[in-house]
């Protein structure tokens, strides 16, 4: 059975989810419950604000939070959890409307590496913002709009033997009408914007990505497992914003960053290759009243835990795990280990993770990969290389990760959650 408090936990993850279907959306998110706690957003050209307690800044899809401690000065360090707001999914072209055969049709690109089958055959919506030629910002998000139908096995009888063959270019087009080659998609979506009246006339700019519209749930013989869009990474975001309000304060600034871009290789100014979490902490500490020397040392002392989500043993795949350390659901978030530094862990940050779990009081797992099958990567060698704070890779296990709809355990979720908390307060 799951713990007391995972069916609460994962309650409030599956309303941050389903709120937030663009990394446009998740970074609002964010900064909306940061705010009702009491964090004070900073604008980037104002003069820094460092003063004790909480404060917030929206860069684009990305967010980063910090809390000063009362009395922190130059002899702190910071407490860093990264994660990222993106996931894979398609993002429709600048001219999103396309058509064949008296179909309406939308004009996508690939975003990322999402299993692409797992997107057909699904009620999608719209998602993110739209830049009015006044310059005004407007988050959107629509109902079901759009759907990837596949094709029947009737016009396609080898697909079972042979497998779903699906050309990037030439079967991801979703449809949204029929015989209407008057209605842009972009009008459609311009419908949805509830703060002002909106044409696809008015619209200079746009980032709009599709969503899976069914709503997370849990399932399993003892609602165990958690279905759900968007996972990878919004269980870290979600974990990370949690334990970052429940977390007492200690001798260190706590800081959350969570940046767009990471399914894309994180090189733009909202990644985590760009310049917004140095900034943050090397204005924080100017702030403080350090000097270059010690914001150097500052960063001596600090540490990361980037929060990413890992993989499960597939029961269906299992020879392509490692023989020995196979991750289960709910058996504890993992520790995500390579020796060609696709993951940042190493002894030191190991060490640190395990004790941070160990004051949760929650178990933890261990992620290697198989030699025959190499890994991803992560934040955490980036933000590791460019600030040179220790770092570690951890994460909740997934199984179908990359999929529209990805698996979690409860508990995992919850216990996670609580292992950062305990990190935030200084294990």
């Amino acid at each position: 059975m799951p713990h007391a408090d995972s069916p609460h936990h994962v309650a409030d993850l599956a309303a941050f989810v389903a709120a937030s279907p663009s990394p446009y959306h998740a970074a609002a998110n964010v900064a909306r419950l940061l705010q009702a706690a009491g964090y004070t957003e900073q604008d980037e050209a104002a003069d820094w604000a460092a003063g004790p307690g909480g404060h917030y800044l929206v860069r684009d899809g990305a967010v980063v939070a910090w809390r000063v401690p009362a009395g922190a000065g130059p002899g702190a360090g910071f407490r860093i959890v990264g994660a990222h707001t993106d996931s894979p999914t398609f993002k429709l072209k600048p001219d999103p409307t396309y058509g064949a055969a008296g179909w309406q049709q939308a004009g996508v690109e690939i975003y990322g590496g999402p299993l692409i089958a797992s997107w057909t055959d699904r009620e999608l919506g719209a998602a993110g913002r739209l830049v009015a030629r006044s310059g005004q910002t407007h988050l959107v998000a629509t109902d079901s709009l759009l759907r990837i139908p596949q094709l029947a096995i009737h016009l396609n009888r080898s697909v079972n033997e042979e497998g779903l063959k699906l050309g990037k270019q030439a079967h991801t087009a979703p449809i949204y009408s029929v015989r209407r080659p008057d209605l842009t998609l972009l009008d459609v979506i311009c419908e949805y914007v509830a703060e002002a009246e909106l044409t696809a006339d008015d619209v200079a700019g746009h980032d709009l990505v599709l969503f899976d519209t069914q709503r997370p749930r849990t399932f399993g013989a003892d609602e165990e497992f958690f279905a759900s869009a968007r996972l990878d990474n919004l269980s870290s975001v979600h974990a990370g914003l949690v334990a970052l309000l429940n977390a007492a304060d200690g001798e260190d600034i706590a800081v959350l960053a969570a940046f767009d871009h990471e399914e894309v290789g994180s090189q733009t100014r909202s990644g985590a290759s760009g310049p917004i979490l140095e900034s943050v902490l090397r204005r924080t500490a100017l702030a403080l009243g350090a000097g270059e020397e010690q914001f150097q040392q500052m960063l001596a002392r600090s540490s990361c835990v980037s929060a990413d989500a890992g993989h499960a043993v597939h029961p269906n795949y299992a020879q392509m795990h490692d023989p020995v350390n196979r991750p289960l659901l709910n058996e504890g978030p993992l520790l995500k280990v390579n020796a060609n530094q696709r993951y940042a862990s190493d002894a030191e940050g190991e060490t640190l993770w395990r004790r941070s779990c160990a004051i949760a009081g929650v178990p933890m797992q261990t992620f290697v990969s198989n030699n025959d099958v190499p890994c991803g990567s992560t934040i955490g060698p980036i933000t590791a290389t460019r600030l040179g704070i220790r770092t570690v890779d951890v994460g909740v296990p997934l199984l179908s990760m990359h999929s529209i709809r990805e698996m979690a355990g409860v508990d995992d979720l919850y216990f996670f959650t609580r292992a950062l908390q305990a990190y935030y307060s200084g294990a």
